[in-house]
């Protein structure tokens, strides 16, 4: 059996399943509707939208003639909403009979079946009363609580629809970040040709600023590439003869010739697509809550209104019409108006308070889940940290003073367009130094840079740059330890080859970060932090933040695979930011994005921080968990003023009042759905009060 990515219902693989592949998955749909939802999104969705118009088009009448008759005569204005009734009820409606033909089919109770009996059994009896006015005693009609009904469920649906949506734009949005052309070497000549057509063992120019076109090999030259898209790694990663490089990640520096590995789907981003369409499209629909009151109300209902249909014919002999009634005045009344309103109503608030604090909650299925989470999951870099590299440490090992260090190495570095050179020229001009021009500059790949400022060679880089030059650093070697030790990048400057001073760099911690964590493990959360940044730096961040469980140097398919495994434990929540946490956001039960990372994180994120400050992560939790609590009092409030007037509608009051007690029950139904969808949207309001405090 296979679930169908729309609907959710199991359907028998092969057999009497449509089907169809998708970047190599198979998926398995039970009908010509699901399956057109999946090919064809953007036609569902101006479906969709067509039938909410249509509906609001005649529901709008419907309830104006209902409440406000114009014309005094009863019969003239049941004419009316009957003609109006007939689109909303068999063209807006038709998928709730749709949805009650799958309920039956697979024997259980749902909330589509709920609303094609409650609907059809108004407006059967609203039709009756309106052409045969003596069949049944009373001339109350339900026209406008059907057409509501379909109306106002419609209209959630549409809006569930959109948010679905998000899935396919999000992978359109990846793929596009993969260049369009690329340089190719062909019987000796350069050419630009499609990435399309560039084939496996095809030799390809990479300059500096461009992006690398496919998968493949560095087989001559030497460059930095930022991958920091894919590994999340926020310093360029050096490249020469043999190194693999990514699709779409930019070559910053040299210029590289590479050798594609692999082309099209086969390559790192094409993958990274792909699992983020499966976790989206694989991720079987939660079921709602009033689809779980559903299967045990929806036989309920059936069964005390076909038992009191029964017995007051059969037993009391009340006679036919009467305990029709009987029948039809359960069924009618167990379908609450106020349901449609229920769960829009509380996500309407709760979303509009989330938003007002920076939170942007995409769905009722991120609410009910986030409620349930017990492991948050956060990526390192851009979420946890800035993103970006900083001058942390300037240690002088000669007589330069910390001014004098950061500005020769400021002057030097003012030529390179290196991440590291950026952090160390925005150090000095943070600090109001006025930088030398340097000449003779020149950039040493994989080493650093060697330039000539005021008179002086200077040269900034790593331990292989002082080795080439011989500049001697062994004494201190334990300084640079340390440094290394607490995750930071070192860099070492010499003026005329002879060290003066160590310079610490690393991605610093955001200010919210550390509160935010303290704040989760208060709530009882397990924290875990995973990173494609090494470990050594990984463990350094963690020490800072008192995070215990770290997973680094790791791909975006692993961090989809650790979501996974972390789930046979309980719910999972990832905040991420970056395309490589696109996978591991999709899969999660709850995808946190942060506001300032890429679109596609945002895309494939439930809920999104707006603010870019992570407190807002407990925040929504909290915020979550209070609209979850809203739905279920709306749901509840929902069902009892109904619920309530069953055992009336099924006839207890006959034996007091006799027959004519059905008479009166339209007037008792009415009242008990303004009742109730009044308490709806009022328990709602309430939640304007929530002020979650982190």
């Amino acid at each position: 059996m296979a679930k169908d990515p729309i609907c959710g219902m199991y359907v028998e693989e092969g057999r009497h399943a449509l089907q169809t592949t998708h970047y190599g998955t198979t998926y398995y749909f039970c009908s010509e509707t699901c399956l057109a939802q999946f090919q064809a999104p953007e036609k569902t969705l101006a479906r969709l939208k067509r039938l909410v118009a249509l509906g609001a088009a005649f529901t709008i009448p419907i309830a104006a003639l209902t409440y406000l008759p114009i014309i005094p005569d009863h019969q003239i204005n049941n004419l009316q909403m009957f003609v109006l009734s007939l689109p909303v009820q068999f063209v807006v409606g038709y998928r709730f009979y749709l949805g009650s033909y799958d309920a039956l089919r697979s024997r259980i109770g749902n909330m589509d079946l709920l609303i094609g009996l409650g609907t059809t059994a108004a407006w059967v009896y609203s039709t009756t009363a309106t052409f045969v006015p003596g069949f049944f005693p009373g001339s109350g009609t339900y026209f406008e609580t059907s057409a509501i009904i379909i109306t106002l469920i419609q209209t959630g649906n549409l809006l569930e629809y959109i948010t679905k949506g998000r899935a396919s734009e999000a992978v359109h949005r990846l793929l596009s970040l993969q260049p369009t052309m690329a340089h190719a070497i062909r019987n000796g000549s350069e050419i630009s040709i499609p990435v399309e057509e560039v084939a496996v063992g095809d030799i390809l120019l990479v300059r500096p600023g461009e992006k690398v076109p496919v998968d493949g090999r560095v087989i001559e030259g030497n460059s930095a590439i930022d991958e920091s898209m894919i590994t999340g790694e926020s310093l360029p990663r050096d490249k020469h003869n043999g190194d693999e490089v990514i699709g779409a990640t930019i070559n910053k520096t040299g210029l590289l010739k590479i050798q594609a590995t692999k082309v099209g789907q086969d390559t790192v981003l094409s993958q990274i697509a792909k699992l983020v369409e499966e976790a989206q499209v694989g991720k079987a629909p939660l079921q709602r809550l009033a689809d779980r009151v559903s299967a045990y109300f929806v036989p309920a209902v059936i069964l005390i209104a076909t038992a009191s249909g029964l017995f007051w014919y059969f037993v009391a002999g009340i006679g036919l019409t009467y305990s029709l009634l009987a029948f039809v005045s359960v069924v009618i009344i167990a379908c609450p108006c106020a349901l449609g309103i229920a769960t829009p109503a509380a996500l309407l608030v709760g979303t509009g308070k989330g938003a007002e604090n920076g939170i942007l909650i995409k769905g009722g299925d991120q609410l009910e889940e986030a409620g349930k989470i017990n492991t948050i999951i956060f990526d390192k870099t851009g979420t946890l940290t800035k993103g970006q590299p900083s001058v942390t440490d300037i240690v002088p090992i000669g007589k330069l003073t910390e001014i004098q260090i950061l500005g020769y190495a400021g002057a030097v570095e003012k030529g390179s367009e290196h991440p590291l050179a950026t952090a160390v020229v925005n150090a000095a001009q943070g600090k109001r130094i006025e930088l030398s021009d340097p000449s003779g500059f020149e950039a040493l790949p994989g080493l650093g840079v060697k330039a000539t400022v005021r008179g002086h060679e200077v040269l900034l880089g790593n331990l292989e740059l002082m080795g080439k030059f011989s500049v001697p650093v062994e004494a201190y070697s334990e300084r640079m330890m340390e440094l290394q030790d607490q995750g930071k990048t070192m860099s070492l400057l010499a003026l005329d080859r002879q060290p003066v001073g160590l310079i610490g760099l690393a991605d610093t911690v955001k200010e919210s970060s550390a509160p935010t964590i303290k704040a989760l493990k208060k709530m009882g959360l397990d924290i875990v932090m995973l990173t494609g940044d090494n470990e050594r730096t990984a463990k350094a961040i963690a020490r800072t933040l008192g995070i215990d469980t770290i997973f680094a140097n790791v791909r975006p398919s692993d961090k989809e695979e650790i979501v996974k495994k972390l789930q046979k434990g309980g719910k999972v929540a990832m905040v991420g930011d970056g395309i490589n946490d696109a996978p591991a956001l999709a899969a999660a039960d709850v995808g946190i994005a942060i506001g300032s990372g890429t679109d596609v994180a945002k895309e494939t994120g439930g809920i999104i921080l707006i603010k870019d400050d992570m407190t807002d992560v407990p925040k929504a939790l909290e915020l979550s968990k209070a609209t979850v609590r809203k739905i279920k009092q709306n749901l509840l409030w929902a069902f009892v003023y109904n619920v309530a007037l069953i055992p009336i509608a099924a006839g207890i009051l006959v034996p007091f009042l006799g027959p004519g007690i059905y008479q009166v029950l339209p007037l008792l139904a009415g009242a008990a759905m303004a009742i109730s969808s009044v308490t709806v949207v009022s328990n709602s309001l309430l939640l304007r009060r929530f002020n979650p405090k982190i």
